[in-house]
């Protein structure tokens, strides 16, 4: 089992920047897609952006497109999500996740495990 630890959020404006990083232990990180949700407040979870576990292949939900990156260092056991051109909307609590199936671009909540806590980004107006 991987554990995975969130961090990198805090209050921003919007149109301003943050970086978040997902440390992870435990079983090897290397070997797994990987992605990043996030949950609103009054809201279901939802997919942002996934990565495979070479981090060649990415994929993004539209809300995002563009404006947010994922990526992951494996010989630091890391992965991150650079996120750009933030608006109110993109409020939430964000999670990193571990993809066990080898499903490749699935955005299911249900493929995902390993949740870590999160970590709260509140972007104000």
């Amino acid at each position: 089992q991987v554990q995975l630890v969130e961090s990198g959020g805090g209050l921003v404006q919007a149109g301003g920047s943050l970086r978040l990083s997902c440390a992870a232990s435990g079983r090897t990180f290397s070997g797994y897609n990987m992605a990043w949700f996030r949950r609103a407040p009054g809201k279901e979870r939802e997919f942002v952006a996934g990565i495979s576990w070479s981090g060649q292949n990415t994929w993004d939900a539209d809300s995002v497109k563009v404006r947010f990156t994922i990526s992951r260092d494996n010989a630091k056991d890391t992965l991150y999500l650079q996120m750009n051109s933030l608006r109110p909307e993109d409020t939430a609590l964000y999670y990193c996740a571990v993809e066990y199936l080898g499903r490749l671009g699935t955005t299911q909540t249900s493929d995902f495990g390993a949740w870590g806590q999160g970590t709260q980004v509140t972007v104000s107006s």
